[in-house]
This record gives structure tokens, C-alpha cells and sequence, in this order.
């Protein structure tokens, strides 16, 4: 197999918070005013990406993965996560505030839902002017404080809330309340998982008149009630990978490209880049793709060495 950088068809999800950012800032292919997610990479069921370039075109990833695994994912990722592709990526464009939530860690998700949890983190594209971010609570609590609090309607008064500008960085373990407030638009790399238990709502309606659902007796056992510090501050060195976080699931840098970067496969992992701004030439072999702010690239680990040439900001994603 001639393998080269795959580029996949965005997933996108109409939300009751979203926007038109997707559209007005990334150029994702949307149609409706209340366009809130645009799945990047996913083999999550019923919503699997499909390579857009190249011989693979029209190929499902977990098809791919299936077929090819260690040459895609990589030896040290089929080793500890098997033939399945264990992230998935997204851009959010919050028009409106998202519901406040939580996520399950690996041994209640699994117990509960046969599943993953979720542990992710956000990197903030884009802010309005006083734009905020709820994550985890402001001091220590309880569930008992927090039901109180609940059935009052003011859970939000519990929870610390972030004032937002483009570059932060917040990394949530699972059971860390959170949500994205209003005007914000973020790049989230989490494990492959569609498990969320929403807890508020804010009391809002749907285009039928109804309220969303909420999973407040799910949440109990789910949510970590200890105040967390979970902004993550990262150095911004142009021409080279600064490590913003590095856990079990991932690890993801910054790269500030003024000039040229090489990044070296080790066979070990695939590397998923996310242009967050400008743009520039993707290297690989005798071969060369353009790369432009909004794209998300999956770099099988069987690739080998690539270079960067342009003026941009990428995130960079392994599993090392």
C-alpha cells in the first residue's frame, strides 16, 4: 500500500446551541443556522468518517483500520487499544451555551455502556468578547451539596467559570463538570465516545416545545466534586512541538509554523494534525497537499517522515 496523508468528509451535526463559524470560519459544508459540531475523524457507530482524497476515496476509516491496523495505527496503539481507532475529533461552534455535562471514566462507561469514557480537552479557535467556559467547581463539594443545588436551579452558582481568548487550552479528565459557554469556537480531541450525561439545560426548549433530556441520576456516581485546575498553560516555541497535554489517551502539541518542521514517524503511532490557523504545504516523499486552517489530517504511522512549510498554527496529536 502507497500510504499518504488521508483527509476525511466532515460529519456534521445540527445542534440546538449551534452556529454558522463552522461554515463562516472553517468553510465546513453547512447549510442550516444551527450547525454546532463538524466530526472531523470518528469511527463511532452510525457516524464513521469517509477518506475524501486520494486512492482511498470513499473508504470508511474503520475500514481502513481493520484491514491495515499496525500500518495505520500504529504497533504501540494496536497493543494497548486493539484494531479500533481510539480518538475522535471535532470542531464546535457554540452560538448559544451549551448544556452543563459530564463524562464517564473507562470502568463506569464500560460497566454502564459497554463503551469508552471520555476524557478530552479544548483549544479555544476563536472567542467573542466575554466569552466563558465552565469547568469543574469553584471549591471542594459534595453530592449532597450539589443535588441541593440542582433542584434549586443553581447548579451553575457551584461551578468556575473561565473568561476565554483564543490559544487556551483546558484538559478534562472524566467527571469534571463543564460546558462551552457562548461565542466560542473549539477544536476538542477526546476518546472515541458519544457518552454524556447532561445534568442542566438551562431550562431552554426545543424547536418542538420540548426539554432535553437530562441523566441526573447517571451523573451521581459519574462526577468528580473536587475543585480541579484544569487550564493548562504551554510554551508557544515557532518550528517545533510543544507538548500541551500528555496522558494515557493522548498526547497533543502546539506548533507555531513561521518556517519549516519535520516530524518523524517512529511506526509506533498514527499523528492526526489540526490546522488552526493560516496555511502552508504538507511533505511527504516526493509528494506535497496544501494545508488550510479548519483541516484535520490523519498521518498513518506506515507514512514515514513528513515536513511543514508555511505560516500556521497546528495541533499536533500522537499517543506516545
Amino acid at each position: 500500500m502507497h500510504w499518504y496523508p488521508l483527509v476525511f468528509k466532515p460529519i456534521i451535526k445540527e445542534r440546538i446551541w449551534g452556529g454558522t463559524k463552522l461554515r463562516d470560519v472553517l468553510r465546513k459544508p453547512i447549510v442550516s443556522e444551527i450547525s454546532g459540531e463538524s466530526w472531523e475523524l470518528s469511527t463511532v457507530p452510525g457516524d464513521v468518517s469517509v477518506i475524501s482524497n486520494g486512492a482511498l476515496e470513499g473508504t470508511a476509516l474503520n475500514t481502513v483500520v481493520s484491514l491495515n491496523p499496525e500500518a495505520v495505527l500504529g504497533k504501540k496503539v494496536v497493543a494497548q487499544f486493539g484494531n479500533q481507532f481510539p480518538l475522535l475529533f471535532k470542531f464546535l461552534d457554540a452560538h448559544e451555551d451549551l448544556s452543563i455535562q459530564v463524562h464517564p471514566n473507562d470502568a463506569l462507561a464500560k460497566e454502564r455502556h459497554n463503551s469508552f469514557g471520555k476524557t478530552e480537552m479544548w483549544y479555544v479557535m476563536q472567542a467573542d468578547p466575554g466569552a466563558q467556559l465552565i469547568v469543574g467547581f469553584k471549591e471542594d463539594s459534595n453530592a449532597e451539596a450539589y443535588q441541593t443545588a440542582l433542584s434549586q436551579h443553581q447548579v451553575v452558582d457551584l461551578l468556575a467559570k473561565h473568561s476565554v481568548q483564543k490559544g487556551d487550552v483546558f484538559f478534562l479528565e472524566t467527571g469534571t463538570v463543564h460546558a462551552i459557554g457562548a461565542g466560542t469556537l473549539i477544536a476538542e480531541i477526546q476518546q472515541t465516545s458519544d457518552i454524556t450525561y447532561r445534568i442542566y439545560d438551562f431550562d431552554r426548549k426545543d424547536v418542538q416545545g420540548n426539554r432535553r433530556e437530562l441523566h441526573t441520576d447517571l451523573a451521581l456516581e459519574a462526577i468528580n466534586y473536587r475543585r480541579t485546575n484544569s487550564k493548562i498553560t504551554y510554551s508557544r516555541n515557532s518550528n517545533e512541538s510543544n507538548v500541551m497535554v500528555d496522558c494515557p489517551y493522548f498526547t497533543t502539541s502546539f506548533i507555531p509554523l513561521t518556517d519549516t518542521v519535520s516530524l518523524h514517524s517512529t511506526h509506533d503511532s498514527f499523528t492526526v494534525l489540526m490546522v488552526m490557523e493560516g496555511d502552508g504545504i504538507l511533505l511527504y516523499g516526493d509528494e506535497k497537499m496544501p494545508i488550510t486552517k479548519g483541516v484535520t489530517i490523519l498521518l498513518p504511522a506506515a507514512l514515514g517522515p513528513v515536513q511543514l512549510k508555511g505560516i500556521a498554527e497546528l495541533l499536533e496529536i500522537t499517543i506516545s
